[in-house]
């Protein structure tokens, strides 16, 4: 299972409205500080992501949950969207190619062409797919964690 914390921004009759932070993979290596590409992503504003999700219990504004989706979903999903167009890509290029050895033509651009022609209506398919997988399988609620507790600072002068 994949877990994340969230934060509540409503609850009603139920059903809790969360708030997701969604993080780079970027800048979290050794390396990040002499890092271009980590310089890069932190100059990017942090997005975030709202669902909503049934509770069992009632919430608060600014109540942390940890949320927690099956790994089974990501993976099927990527398959779908990574997978399947290497898949189109091969089989579309291989007809294009048996095709031209018939029509006596060139065989390289006839593979080509129905190379990218296979990968874009292969991938159109994954993603509709993944899709719909997606919405199949929403997130769920793990723990309650409660409100977040802050740090005070006091200044000395």
């Amino acid at each position: 299972m994949m877990e994340e914390i969230a934060r509540v921004v409503d609850y009603q009759q139920g059903w809790a409205t969360v708030e997701v932070e969604l993080k780079s993979a970027c800048n979290h290596c050794a390396s990040s500080e002499n890092c271009g590409t980590s310089t890069i992503a932190k100059a990017f504003s942090v997005k975030t992501q709202r669902f909503s999700l049934p509770a069992d219990k009632a919430c608060q504004q600014g109540d942390l949950l940890k949320v927690g989706l099956p790994e089974s979903v990501i993976i099927k999903a990527a398959a779908l969207v990574y997978l399947l167009p290497l898949l189109g890509l091969f089989v579309f290029a291989t007809f294009g190619h048996i095709l031209a050895l018939g029509l006596d033509i060139d065989t390289n651009t006839s593979a080509m062409v129905f190379a990218v022609i296979g990968a874009s209506i292969a991938w159109m398919i994954g993603k509709r797919l993944a899709t719909k997988l997606e919405a199949q399988a929403s997130p769920v609620i793990i723990a309650y964690l409660g409100q977040e507790v802050g740090v005070i600072s006091a200044n000395h002068g």
